[in-house]
């Protein structure tokens, strides 16, 4: 078990040696960008100010614009890079931690430690996984701003259009403003996928039946949520857990099984939290379950195990499916 553990901690401390070094060449690297942004943007504010042509001015805003793409994503990137270090540093801890204990600690009192580094190592990761959506939805927010930033070019034309052409100007402005509506609702779907706000806010039910709302509306599924026990708020890595499980397996039935309806149950009871998604689609063989392309059950059993769940099957080609998965109720 020690050497197991020493093994992980070398293999961390490489991936984090790895880390360390892009971060400081992609910090370099955000530094030169902003540089040339900045340059570029005031280049765009002096062509706005002059009576230029319109092909002029939309070099000018295509620069400006794949500058804005580019700054934008190299944040992402960085951000990300730093996210990566943190949870590797803590990770090694962990790790030093437990080599440490290894190496003194006798036997019994070593297979305890594990059970509870494994319990803390199951939350982190979900936390981390977490973390990296909240990161992303929050940059979804702004990030868009910038990448619509061509609606604000395609407006400044049809205005120029208003001395030549009135009508066709204002045909132009009604687009970009059906565009617009219509790209923002993408958005704000976008963002939920990433994470729901309201699973921080309002917690698990109210988050599941908003988006299954969402979801028969957007998939033409015919989709019921039914919910027993006590309904109340658990720790925020079972909520986590039990939503993207239920997102992966609503998802599954849309894409995958031909389903017309889809049942999901969530019965919140005082020891054990039991979630079941029945589909009256074509169905499937259990034993396809060991194939690479089905990491999303995958996932979802090994979670709920870990957490000292159960995760179940009861499919057949042609007969629908119903995937079921229980873990212990620690809120």
């Amino acid at each position: 078990m020690a050497t197991d553990y020493q093994n992980e901690l070398e293999e961390t401390q490489r991936a984090l040696r790895e880390v360390t070094l892009m971060t400081e060449q992609s910090r370099g690297e955000l530094n030169k960008i902003t540089q040339r942004n900045a340059a570029i943007s005031s280049h765009l504010q002096q062509v706005q100010k002059k009576d230029v042509e319109i092909s002029e001015l939309k070099m000018a805003y295509d620069s400006a614009l794949d500058a804005q793409q580019r700054l934008f994503v190299m944040r992402g990137q960085l951000e990300k890079l730093q996210n990566d270090k943190g949870h590797l540093e803590k990770y090694k801890a962990v790790l030093e931690n437990l080599v440490s204990g290894a190496s003194e600690a006798s036997g019994s009192s070593v297979s305890a430690g594990t059970g509870k580094s494994q319990m803390a190592g199951i939350e982190m990761i979900v936390n981390a996984q977490e973390a990296e959506r909240q990161r992303l939805s929050r940059q979804m927010h702004d990030g868009p701003a910038q990448a619509l930033s061509n609606f604000i070019l395609q407006t400044e034309i049809a205005m120029r259009l208003l001395d030549i052409d009135p009508a066709q100007a204002k045909d132009e402005l009604g687009n970009l403003k059906t565009s617009a509506m219509t790209t923002f609702q993408k958005v704000r779907g976008f963002i939920f996928e990433l994470r729901p706000m309201m699973l921080d806010d309002l917690g698990l039910v109210p988050t599941l039946k908003k988006y299954s709302e969402a979801f028969k509306e957007q998939s033409g599924l015919e989709v019921s949520l039914t919910v027993t026990g006590t309904e109340r708020r658990l720790e925020p890595y079972l909520e986590v857990m039990v939503f993207r499980a239920v997102q992966e397996l609503l998802g599954n039935a849309s894409r995958h099984s031909q389903a017309t309806m889809v049942k999901v149950q969530v019965d919140m009871g005082a020891d054990i939290i039991r979630v079941s998604v029945d589909d009256n689609g074509k169905g499937f063989d259990p034993e396809t379950l060991k194939d690479a392309s089905n990491l999303g059950l995958k996932l979802i059993r090994e979670r709920a195990e870990m957490l000292g769940g159960g995760f179940e099957i009861d499919s057949a080609a042609g007969s629908g499916a119903r995937i079921s998965f229980t873990v212990p109720a620690k809120g």
